[in-house]
């Protein structure tokens, strides 16, 4: 049985007195009742599932939410040794904080200090920050000059388990691996841990596979690909006529792309006199990258319905960022989809989601809200602009559906059962999750050619 289908069931509910267990942190006492519930006969299957669901992510959310107020005010102090209470206080108050109840008290997110580096007005309190870089202005400047642009990537995705197991310990692992399509080609497996089986080059989430045992950990891939860019100027664009629905991608899909009377709402309102899909696609883009703040988020399994949730509370991670606008198209009439994987600069790679939307004549475009967001918040109106359907070539896609399975399939709890950016490991039957897995991501070799 796949557990991590029951995810699908979320937006049947949970009784009343669960909920309130769980939106109050009190999880010991929700199982509890969620066990008494599972054994009574007169759940129907979704209910059932549902409740499975809610019980895994209470499993989780006390390491993706591990500060008290006390261990979050030592935290910041760290970098800011005469940071107030009042100050933490306004933090928390206007929404630049996240966190939620465990056991009645208010615990923070892992990361929410790294969040608020990411705000200059913070940054001027002694917050650490990376300095910005123009790497992506100056891509984003020579795809437009040249037209087309294309690098060649070579990368090491290596996963192991964070403590030692008896060499004996059965093990599967899966790795994400370069998925074939248009922008994505000369796909190359250099080097790998013996006895990986790849995925078909097709797989909505492509991935290495290994089944067997501890000793073989870390498991490793190697792997060299080039991805190509081409320049599509959307701003000098006559109007696009309306999308054959025979493209797909139009419906709603469980749990997090979920036609929410707010979305439906949202929707009417960001699109109203928009007389194409053009016209929609870009509203919804202006409006995701203009008023949605990057967050640092818990994983993904802790979300109820992530496009819902992001609108309501304007805040959001590149994968909520792009399930969002994804929910938004479809539901504005313009196909909409999901691609992943790796971003990728000649010294780093890192996990980023973004989206792909369907215009008639063009075929499929991209629109990267978070490098949007981020643009807009450094005053780089011309790049926010830019990942409107464009992207550039630093990036690995390796995943073209969100909540898809592997290849076997994975069927305990995934560590992310929407994405696969870092892999998955479970060991003994016992799935890794969090800081019990290693991953690491490395670029050995970049160039554009």
């Amino acid at each position: 049985m796949d557990c991590n289908a029951q995810l699908a069931a979320l937006p049947a509910g949970v009784p009343d007195d669960v909920e309130r267990l769980y939106q109050a942190g009190y999880f010991a006492a929700a199982e509890r009742r969620i066990g008494a519930l599972l054994a009574e006969d007169r759940l129907p299957p979704m209910a059932k599932a549902a409740l499975q669901a809610r019980a895994e992510q209470m499993r989780r959310l006390p390491e993706n939410y591990p500060y008290t107020r006390a261990a979050a005010l030592e935290r910041l102090r760290r970098e800011v040794p005469d940071f107030t209470e009042a100050e933490f206080d306004a933090l928390v108050d206007s929404g630049h904080i996240d966190w939620r109840f465990i056991e009645g008290e208010p615990h923070y997110q892992e990361r929410f200090a790294e969040t608020l580096a990411i705000y200059p007005a913070l940054n001027a309190r002694g917050f650490a920050a990376d300095p910005p870089s123009d790497l992506r202005t100056r891509t984003a400047q020579q795809l437009r000059a040249a037209g087309r642009l294309q690098a060649e990537i070579t990368l090491r995705l290596t996963l192991a388990p964070a403590q030692p197991a008896a060499p004996e310990t059965p093990v599967q692992a899966w790795l994400p691996f370069p998925a074939a399509c248009p922008e994505q080609s000369h796909i190359e497996l250099l080097d790998a841990t013996p006895g990986g089986t790849l995925a078909p080059d097709d797989a909505p989430q492509r991935t290495i596979f290994w089944q067997g045992t501890a000793a073989q950990a870390p498991f490793s891939v190697t792997f060299r690909y080039r991805f190509r860019t081409v320049w599509h100027d959307l701003e000098a664009a006559a109007a696009v006529p309306e999308a054959d629905p025979a493209v797909g991608f139009l419906a709603e899909e469980a749990p997090h792309i979920q036609f929410t009377p707010w979305l439906r709402d949202l929707c009417a309102q960001i699109t109203a006199g928009c007389g194409d899909p053009l016209a929609r696609a870009r509203a919804i883009y202006d409006y995701v990258t203009r008023h949605t703040s990057y967050r640092y988020q818990p994983a993904y399994i802790c979300h109820d319905s992530i496009a819902d949730g992001c609108a309501r509370n304007g805040w959001g991670d590149c994968g909520v960022m792009a399930l969002l606008f994804i929910t938004l198209c479809r539901l504005a009439g313009v196909p909409a989809r999901w691609q992943s994987g790796l971003s990728v600069t000649p010294d780093h790679a890192g996990c980023h989601d973004w989206a792909q939307f369907y215009l008639t004549g063009y075929g499929w475009l991209w629109a990267d809200c978070s490098f949007g967001a981020g643009a807009h918040r450094r005053g780089d109106e011309a790049l926010r602009r830019h990942y409107f359907g464009n992207l550039d070539p630093m990036r690995m896609v390796a995943n073209r559906r969100c909540f898809a399975q592997l290849t076997p399939p994975c069927e305990a709890w995934r560590d992310d059962p929407y994405d696969n950016q870092t892999g998955e490991l479970v060991l003994d039957g016992r799935p890794l999750h969090g800081a019990a897995r290693l991953h690491t991501s490395e670029v050995l070799d970049f160039k554009l050619l």
